[in-house]
Parts: C-alpha cells; structure tokens; sequence
C-alpha cells in the first residue's frame, strides 16, 4: 500500500493505516483486520436501526445539554445519511466479530463522526465523546436489534403475511365449492372441501400474525439508556425517555425504554421468543408449500389435483418437465427459519451475568429470517397459490373411488360391515356406492343421499340406523 492509498488513524491502541478512502476510523479497521470470517457484513436493517439510534441521542444530548447544537445538528445529519443507506460500503465489519457487537457501534461512531466534522464546518467530533455520548455498545447493539426487528416486522413481514392471507381467501371464494378426497398419512380420508383446505391454510398464516403481533409489545421495549450493565452509568436523566420518544416519532412505533434495564442489556429473551414465532411461520409455509406439491405432483403418475403455474422450464435433461419451484424455494426458506432459530436460541443463552456475548449473530439471523419469511409470503401468494387451476376432472375421479366415503355408512351398517364393502371396493376397482348396493340391501335413493361427498364435508352424523 503506497502512501497516497491510506491514512494514518490512531485510537487507545495507537496508530493504524485506513484506506485512504475509507470514512471509518482505526477501531473499524483493527476490526476489518481481526475478523476476515464469512465475508458477511451486518443487515442493512442493523445498519439502518444504528444510524437511527446515534440520530436520537444526539438528539437528546442536545435537549440535555449534554451536546453542542453544532456538532449534534452535525451528528443528527450523518446519522439519518446511514439510515438512509447511503454510506453503507463503510460498513464492512464482518458478522462474526466481538459479541458485544462494539466493533459495529465504533463503526457507526466512526463514520458519522467523519461526516459529521465535515458538516459541522470543521468543528471536531469524536466518536465515543460525542456520537457515542451517553451510550455504550452495551445497550446500542440491543437497542438496535429490537428496533431493526420492529421495523421489518412492520414494514416487511406483517405486510407480507396479510398479502397472503388475502390471497389464500380469494383463492378459496373461487374454486372452494369444489369436493375433493381428503387425506391424512397420505392415505385417502373423507372428503372435504377446497375452501376447507384453504380455510386451514389461511387460519393458520392468521394465527402466525398473531403470534407476531403478541411479541411486538417487548421487541418495542428498548436498552437505550442502560449504557455499560443497566445502571445507565454516564448517560443523563431523562436520556433514555428522550432518545426513544425521538425514534417513537421517526418510526411511527409505539417505543418506550424497558422496565428493567438490566435484564434488556443482559438477555436476548425477546429476539428468542420471536425467534420462536418465526420458526412457526417457517413450519406453517413450508405445510402450505408441501402441500402445494403434493395436490400438484404427476401430471400423470401423481396426484394431479391442481396445476401450478408453468414458471421455468424443470429439467435440463426431460424436455417438457415443469417443477414445483416456488412452494420448493420457500420449503428451504423454512429450512433456513428454522437453522436460523436454533442459532439465535444457543445465542440466546450465551450470556454471562451482564452482558450477551452473541449479539451480531443474533441481529444477522433474526433479521435474514424476518426478510425470508416476508419474501417467501408473498411469492408463494403471488406466483403459486393465486395462480393454480384445479383439474376438476382427477379431483372426481378420485373422489368417485375413494373407499373412505364408506364412512358415512358405519352408522348405519356397522363398523365391520363397512370395512369389508371399502376392500372389496378398492380390490375391484369400483366405486363405494355400487359396491355397497350389492352387499347392503339399502336402495340407491338412500345410498346416494348417504354417500353425497358434498354433504359430507358438512360434518355431523349421516342418517341415523334407523333410516330418518
């Protein structure tokens, strides 16, 4: 590196070459040079909720008295610019770095603290003196884990669910009247209903916003104003109720500082419970894509039930084949959720008295899995459910033949009675209803009011032993 490509920076530990370009400092870089590990960097949500939060304590600094209008005027300007995204290449601290995640929140102090000597006209600022002011990375980096999840939540994933909830019930009003064979062990069951089918599907994407939405009460509960262990050592009275009613109003949350501050600097309890959520979510969508799969699969040698979008050609080999690709992406998106939860719940419990010791890795994981999730909705919404056709005639056909309408008449003749006309059924290949003329004695106006796959998707008992 020749002397015109670098700087010489200097912290505590003494002097560093920077590239000459670079906006960061000397702990940035010590960091660059110490964790050259994945090659990933922090989400652009982290980064995003970082700037943010150096924008409201500046803020409040300068309501406390604790900052000068120029430098904190200077320093709320650089800060919403990395909000905004735009300096995120001077973010190149790898994920899997020092677990308290200061190297991340040096990077920000550093970075704003550059342009922010610039817009302050040449007035110095530095960054722990004054972007870092009455903050630590101890209840920065929480702060923002909270706060980046709380925006993608809203912005990202509650948006995307919704979108395929909606889509699941339009769906449904189209081609719910339709009667289908049901399934359970991939066996065939009694019949139900494309709208029931869909119905469960869209109870159980409504229950994970649910679940999301119970979360969000302690993801707005934020660490801000705990600084070093909770006691909010060096940070003024009133600073964490100031910060956050300025992140409140800049984000449209319903923020508020945490109820204890030392158990928000301590734990990760909160991102492991939605961690949690999003595991279910992950666990509901791949169901759906499975499923999705399996009414899907042949054309010929499969179920048949419904045909999904024709999106890309399925095989560089058999001319014609067409896959499944959309419900197979978000059944490794699932894949992914849940890796994810596992990751964020060991990380979870790796903290030692005052401090987590995972938080990067926490923020990565939690943030990816929100984002996939969000995609994997409305993608599966937009180019699987709302666009397949039923193949009305397979869906009769098999529905015709299927042994276990036999059901409807265990009432009536017996348990033992109706087995024996579903396997001598299915051994000659007939349908139910001439199997169970033959063997029953009942008349065929009866057998087809019991045996009505329609009806039976209504629940309830199918004419009593009695005849009524």
């Amino acid at each position: 590196m020749s002397a015109n490509d670098y700087r010489v920076e200097r912290d505590s530990m003494g002097e560093l070459r920077v590239p000459a370009e670079a906006l960061w400092g000397a702990q940035t870089q010590r960091a660059v040079q110490n964790f050259p590990l994945s090659g990933l960097a922090m989400p652009r949500g982290f980064i995003r909720a970082l700037g943010l939060v150096k924008w409201a304590a500046a803020g409040a600094n300068i309501e406390l008295g604790q900052l000068d209008r120029v430098r904190g005027y200077a320093i709320q300007k650089a800060a919403l610019e990395v909000a905004e995204g735009r300096h995120d290449a001077q973010f190149p601290v790898d994920v899997f770095q020092t677990g308290s995640g200061t190297s991340s929140n040096m990077n920000a102090n550093e970075v704003i603290a550059y342009l922010a000597t610039q817009y302050a006209g040449g007035t110095a600022v530095h960054p722990n003196d004054h972007v870092n002011r009455s903050q630590s990375s101890n209840d920065v980096i929480p702060t923002c884990i909270h706060l980046a999840a709380a925006v993608a939540l809203t912005e990202q994933l509650l948006p995307g669910l919704k979108e395929l909830s909606e889509t699941i019930g339009r769906k449904a009003g189209d081609v719910g009247d339709v009667v289908k064979t049901g399934r359970t062990h991939l066996m065939d069951a009694v019949p139900l209903t494309f709208a029931q089918e869909l119905g469960a599907w869209r109870a159980q994407v409504d229950d994970g916003i649910a679940r999301i939405q119970s979360c969000r009460p302690r993801l707005h509960a934020l660490a801000l104003g705990g600084t070093a262990v909770g006691s909010g050592i060096n940070a003024p009275e009133g600073f964490a109720a100031q910060a956050v009613t300025l992140l409140s109003q800049q984000t449209g949350l319903d923020l508020h500082p945490a109820r204890n501050l030392f158990a928000a600097v301590a734990a990760q309890d909160t991102a492991v419970e939605l961690s949690g959520q999003l595991r279910v979510l992950a666990v509901v969508l791949s169901k759906i894509a499975n499923d999705l799969r399996w009414m899907n699969s042949g054309p010929l040698a499969g179920l048949g039930e419904i045909a999904l979008p024709a999106l890309q050609p399925g095989s560089s080999i058999m001319p014609g084949k067409v896959n499944p690709v959309v419900p197979e992406a978000v059944a490794m998106i699932g894949a992914q959720v849940i890796g994810n939860d596992a990751t964020i719940a060991v990380a979870g419990q790796s903290g030692s008295f005052q401090l987590n010791v995972m938080l990067p890795v926490i923020a990565h994981n939690l943030l990816q899995s929100i984002g996939l999730l969000a995609n994997a909705a409305r993608t599966l919404g937009r180019s699987a459910v709302a666009g397949f056709t039923v193949n009305a005639g397979q869906v009769a056909a098999a529905l015709d033949r299927n042994p276990m309408l036999v059901t409807a008449l265990a009432p009536v003749i017996g348990y033992d009675q109706a087995a024996a006309i579903a396997k001598r059924a299915l051994a000659e290949g007939r349908p139910i209803r001439d199997v169970a003329a033959e063997m029953t004695g009942l008349d065929a106006a009866r057998l087809a009011k019991l045996l009505d796959p329609a009806a039976l998707t209504r629940g309830g008992m199918r004419q009593g032993a009695d005849g009524g």
